[in-house]
């Protein structure tokens, strides 16, 4: 492990398999040849996590403080975390390593682009909650919902993709709905269920995406 700068916290099967072989995918675009991207993977009992997920409580820091703890007598220096979500309780902890933040890289992304209003697309919690729309706020960035029948069919979608039940004709009307509100706006994906189908369009940014990108710089 000498040498090796990046640690993943393996969280569920469906998006931890999805961020390994992005990142992978993106390493091996900048590098060629048959590289693969070097890191340090620490797999999580996951479902011991996502019990008590998605609100934050001092029983969830405890289960993430202890993975983290585990991953700080490494020699990693940065550490990704494939779940948006999970990031509301990162926020709440104490840890030595740089925590490669999705939130934050996205913030960036968009204050570098100048825009001032996005639509938020994630999971039902994602959308409802004032996590992610605080943070945004709080650098001048207003956030617009998709309508509510729109956001009860997201999360149905995201529930299929976690269950990996999905369908040609969901994933059809899930792309319909993107393209919605990609018309008239940026829409931000924070969602990595979501990440795994998502749809190509100019005015999609996503998260997701964006993390792993972050991740492969550290790398390079």
């Amino acid at each position: 492990m000498k040498g090796i700068t990046l640690g993943i916290l393996g969280l569920g099967s469906q998006t931890t398999a999805f961020y390994l072989k992005e990142i992978n995918r993106v390493f091996n675009e900048k590098k060629g040849g048959y590289s693969t991207c070097p890191f340090v993977l620490l797999n999580t009992n996951f479902d011991a996590i996502n019990q008590l997920l998605p609100n934050v409580s001092k029983e969830l820091d405890a289960v993430v403080q202890a993975y983290i703890s585990e991953i700080e007598n490494t020699e990693v220096q940065h550490l990704l975390i494939p779940n948006i979500t999970l990031h509301e309780t990162i926020d709440r902890l104490k840890f030595n390593k740089s925590i490669l933040h999705p939130v934050q890289i996205c913030i960036s992304k968009v204050k570098e682009n100048n825009w001032k209003q996005v639509v938020l697309v994630g999971s039902l919690y994602t959308m409802q909650s004032n996590y992610i729309r605080a943070n945004f706020a709080k650098n001048g960035i207003e956030i617009i919902l998709p309508s509510e029948e729109d956001r009860q069919f997201i999360d149905q979608v995201r529930k299929a993709v976690y269950a990996e039940t999905q369908t040609e004709e969901l994933i059809k009307n899930y792309h319909l709905t993107i393209e919605k509100y990609a018309k008239n706006h940026t829409v931000i994906l924070a969602c990595t269920e979501l990440s795994i189908f998502k749809l190509n369009h100019k005015n999609l940014l996503d998260m997701a995406q964006l993390h792993i990108e972050e991740a492969v710089k550290t790398v390079l």
